[in-house]
């Protein structure tokens, strides 16, 4: 059974993280000022981590299936009816950017973090209503 509690706990870190990127960051100081680089990637990579622990949590407590990548936790969760089908493309590039992120798989482009934060915020909000409302809270 999903513990509705840490699911709303990790939803309420998604959407702290993105006032605070609304609130406290200056994208358009990217790449000049290496502080607001750090403090925009490292926030976004929490909120997007907070939507990957979500998915993977729901996952495994309603036996969704085995995902084989952190993308596929977000193709059950359509599949189950818990997000819709037109969500999860922008979300398995948040998965995709966080590893970059992480991981360092390649050079991050500044662009990409001006964008994301720009442009995108709404997708990881999309998620946190659609989880919210499939749990009642």
């Amino acid at each position: 059974m999903t513990d509705p509690d840490l699911i709303a706990k990790k939803l309420a870190r998604i959407e702290t993280c993105i006032r605070e990127l609304r609130t406290l960051s200056h994208p358009e100081r990217i790449g000049a000022d290496l502080r607001e680089e750090r403090f925009i990637e490292h926030t976004l990579q929490i909120a997007i981590q907070a939507a990957i622990d979500v998915a993977a949590h729901v996952v495994a407590d309603e036996r969704l299936g085995e995902p084989a990548t952190l993308r596929a936790h977000f193709d059950l969760l359509a599949r189950a009816g818990w997000i819709s089908p037109a969500l999860v493309e922008a979300l398995h590039d948040m998965a995709g950017f966080r590893n970059v992120l992480v991981h360092g798989y390649e050079e991050v482009d500044l662009a990409i973090v001006r964008d994301v934060v720009e442009n995108h915020l709404e997708d990881l909000l999309a998620f946190v209503a659609a989880i919210r409302k499939r749990i009642g809270r």
